[in-house]
């Protein structure tokens, strides 16, 4: 099993810690996305988004982080990552698009330059911008886990939130958005944080890791 990522993508961050949870053992292929590797035609081949992450299974070539972590799920079922219950399930699945719909496509690398150039858009625009779509969605999701959750974001078993939850947290403070204003998400990361699957899969422990 071959994954592709880059240490401070925080979708390549979500697939390593389920991949951590889950105890699968996997190969990391490093594509560079400040140097436009995800753009040359023999990744896009692979992945035509030329977006990562990409996980290689058998000669298969799977894409989407969500698409990704839920196949492990289903193949490797334990430890689940999804309730049993169906309302239960409902909440996690609203908290993982709060992330994965609401907040990271609009702020992730692509977007950011997009918005430089070709747009003009000053750096002070493009951190307005950034701060902007973080507040908003993680506003929602410390009401959220102030309703739902426990230990973790629902209730006291690690889920798919937890899993999406962490990377963008370390995404916001990346570009210095406040944290301190969503305790909830706070307690819950340095609970998760207590975990070796979310330590291992933090940027900086990446073999591609660069200052």
């Amino acid at each position: 099993m071959k994954l592709y990522t880059y240490f401070r993508s925080s979708s390549s961050f979500r697939v390593r810690i389920a991949l951590n949870l889950k105890g699968v053992a996997y190969e990391s292929v490093f594509v560079h996305l400040v140097k436009g590797e995800q753009s040359s035609e023999s990744y896009k081949a692979k992945n035509p988004m030329g977006l990562v992450p990409a996980l290689e299974v058998d000669g298969e070539v799977l894409s989407e982080s969500v698409a990704i972590i839920e196949y492990l799920d289903e193949m490797h079922p334990a430890p689940a990552l999804l309730p049993e219950d169906a309302i239960a399930r409902a909440h996690v699945r609203a908290m993982v698009n709060v992330i994965a719909c609401d907040i990271q496509p609009l702020n992730n690398l692509a977007i950011l330059k997009y918005l430089k150039d070709p747009l003009g858009k000053t750096q002070a625009d493009v951190d307005q911008w950034y701060t902007h779509w973080i507040e908003r969605g993680f506003t929602a999701m410390e009401q959220m886990v102030s309703q739902h959750g426990g230990k973790y974001c629902f209730g006291d078993t690690v889920t798919l939130a937890d899993v999406f939850l962490v990377p963008q947290m370390w995404n916001g403070r990346r570009f210095n958005a406040d944290m301190t204003a969503y305790p909830n998400l706070e307690r819950v990361e340095k609970a998760l944080y207590e975990l070796e699957a979310f330590q291992d899969a933090l940027p900086e422990n990446q073999l591609d890791a660069a200052p």
